[in-house]
């Protein structure tokens, strides 16, 4: 009964999302206030009804309700409870639910948090989200129902992927799906100003907090895949350029791009055509990873699908959304016109490098990653694209960008000084200075290029500091007023400071990985190896049962100058249902390094293959990640963006705007 419930819930959704998209339009159009306001009853009563179909689902998981085949195909009795739960978006149709209901989500908090909108906007932007939602609701529904039976049910399920059965299935997706989706708001914002044919400062901060929102959201979603990445596979790898973790690379990458230009828009009133166009391309992006993944043309753990008839909907959808937007961009945007003026050497100057790198680079991923799969459409030969390609065009347009984001701030707005701004930040280039030679003699000279990359780490995180101390007068004026600068700094301010210092942080990480040391041996209890100063033993072997697997568990002695550091239990666990084996890492991290032990293969003579990886400042790759969601969460808390600029056109804003044309 309750699965019953769930899937009417869904159809009802459905119709909710077709009078969502259609009534509220046609209110904005005609100015008729009753009919607009329909798109905020549409928004709460859609996520309600999604909701509550999230929650049928999760119940059949949780009761092992085997007359529901989505249940039948990835649960069983001996799973864990965690994992009865997290495994409802372990598959294809519980991952899809989740999407459209952190769509409805996204639309419910526009409704609520959308008072200062004028009426015909959040009209307008609440009905492109209903047209997303039923396209995505019938693609459920027609192609995905997971509230399909099955009768009479099997006595047990088929279980979940092993490599599924991880704490990070509990947060990787929904934080990943948050991000993906919420770039909607910003896509919707987009449309609405092109329907509207208006683009001013206000529209700006309205859309930029939503943006932000969405890239903490996929930033933490993409820092905790990279992390389960890590210590779940055994490969000691943080990131391989696999096609799936670039489809969340790609709307990042353009996101931060979109953020930036939105305030040029604010600051400066230009730019406003293209922030348009980075709102729609970073969204549709977000869909294009939805269908890399969901389509089949993929196989990878994170590619559930491989029904044609699935990755022929979802194309479907991709042609609508994607072609249908920029055809009206294509229609309304020379509309757009920017007031400001600028020079080349400015803060907007700086800005505007700092979206094409992002975009050029963004591009460079794109082609890496469709390329091949083009060419195998095409009946050419199979390519495998993968580190020499991303490293050799990638990485090269990331350093410019780097280096102008230790100089953009110092700049002033419309015109700057590029030689007063270079001279301000003497520190910096005494620190990368320090930083390089240290370095180099640390590692003996090499690799140049990582090393390098120490000193690209120190500019940037001394050319911010600096900015700072800028901001707030340090060493020109006496503390105390250094100190009263410092309480009445907009957040935003120190949101963006602590963003730019764990890009600078995360650039530590990545460079530090050319320094990486491995060892493999195949050992004997009592057996031992040696690296980066550490003396590993294996003491024993020991068969431990788990939940629904059984697991070997070596128990590995960690020396270091003679003295036990400590002991470490990576494992091999085998699940009988699955009939499948994964790897359970050790790992052991002072933030500075980590001792990576990960147990391979035996040859059932008693002899195990162990392999161990030194991994300087690993750590700081995810540190820098979550420094940079922290930076954007502070700015997200400056209520200039959540109140300013919305207010005060609110109050200025008839009721209605006409549409552009009437």
């Amino acid at each position: 009964m309750i699965t019953e419930l769930g899937h009417f819930a869904l159809i009802l959704a459905l119709f909710v999302a077709i009078v969502q998209s259609t009534v509220p339009l046609i209110g904005a159009a005609r100015r008729h206030v009753g009919w607009m306001s329909v798109g905020r009853s549409c928004a709460l009563v859609g996520f309600a009804l999604t909701a509550l179909a999230m929650l049928s689902l999760m119940h059949a998981y949780v009761t092992s309700d085997f007359t529901v085949i989505n249940v039948v195909e990835n649960s069983h009795t001996d799973k864990p409870l965690l994992y009865q739960i997290t495994g409802v978006w372990g598959n294809h149709e519980g991952s899809m639910l989740l999407w459209v209901f952190m769509l409805s989500l996204c639309a419910a908090a526009v409704a609520l948090f959308s008072n200062n909108l004028p009426p015909a906007l959040r009209a307008r932007v609440l009905a492109v989200q209903g047209m997303i939602a039923v396209g995505f609701l019938l693609f459920i529904l027609l192609t995905s129902n997971p509230f399909l039976r099955t009768f009479p049910p099997p006595p047990n399920g088929n279980g979940l992927n092993p490599v599924l059965q991880d704490p990070g299935l509990a947060f990787h997706p929904p934080f990943l799906y948050l991000g993906y989706v919420g770039f909607s708001v910003a896509f919707a914002f987009a449309v609405a100003a092109l329907i509207e044919g208006r683009v001013d400062a206000a529209w700006a901060r309205w859309v930029r907090p939503w943006t932000l929102a969405s890239w903490c959201a996929l930033t933490i979603g993409i820092a905790m895949g990279s992390w389960w990445a890590y210590y779940t596979l055994g490969w000691g790898g943080w990131w391989f350029w696999d096609p799936v973790e670039n489809a969340s690379f790609m709307p990042w990458l353009v996101g931060t791009a979109l953020i930036h230009s939105s305030i040029v828009v604010e600051k400066r009133d230009t730019l406003k055509s293209w922030t348009i166009l980075l709102a729609i391309i970073t969204f549709s992006l977000s869909l294009v990873g939805t269908f890399l993944v969901r389509s089949g043309v993929l196989t990878s753990v994170h590619a559930f699908a491989t029904d044609p008839q699935r990755g022929t909907f979802i194309l479907l959808l991709l042609v609508v959304a994607i072609g249908g937007s920029l055809t009206l961009y294509a229609i309304r945007a020379p509309a757009l016109k920017g007031g400001g003026v600028f020079a080349p050497i400015s803060r907007e100057g700086a800005l505007v490098l700092n979206n094409v790198l992002l975009s050029c680079g963004c591009a460079t991923v794109f082609l890496g990653t469709l390329y091949p799969l083009f060419l195998d459409a095409m009946g050419g030969p199979k390519l495998s694209v993968g580190f020499p390609f991303f490293n050799r065009t990638f990485a090269p347009m990331m350093v410019p960008m780097i280096i102008a984001v230790g100089i953009g701030p110092m700049l002033a707005w419309k015109r700057g000084d590029i030689l007063g701004a270079l001279q301000r930040l003497w520190v910096a280039y005494i620190a990368t200075g320090i930083v390089l030679l240290i370095a180099f003699y640390v590692t003996r000279g090499g690799p140049v290029l990582a090393v390098l990359g120490f000193g690209l780490s120190a500019w940037l995180f001394a050319a911010v500091l600096t900015e700072l101390a800028e901001r707030l007068r340090l060493f020109r004026v006496p503390l105390r007023d250094s100190g009263r600068r410092a309480v009445h700094l907009p957040r935003a301010a120190y949101g963006m400071t602590l963003a730019h210092l764990g890009l600078a942080v995360s650039v530590a990480g990545f460079s530090a990985s050319a320094f990486d040391k491995e060892a493999i041996e195949i050992l004997k209890p009592g057996g031992s190896l040696d690296i980066a100063g550490y003396h590993l033993t294996l003491e024993h072997m020991d068969r431990l049962p788990g939940p629904n697997y059984t697991a070997d568990d070596a128990s590995i002695q960690v020396m270091r100058d003679g003295k036990v550091i400590t002991t470490m239990h990576p494992q091999r666990r085998f699940f009988p249902l699955q009939k499948e084996t994964t790897s359970e890492t050790a790992i052991r991290t002072n933030l500075l390094a980590d001792l990576y032990v990960a147990l391979g293969d035996t040859d059932n003579a008693g002899s195990w293959t162990v392999r161990v990886y030194w991994k300087p400042l690993v750590p700081w790759i995810w540190m820098g990640a979550v420094i940079m969601a922290l930076g954007g969460m502070v700015s997200l808390s400056d209520r200039r963006w959540r109140v300013g600029v919305a207010s005060r056109a609110g109050r200025r804003m008839p009721q209605a705007i006409p549409a552009a044309g009437e």
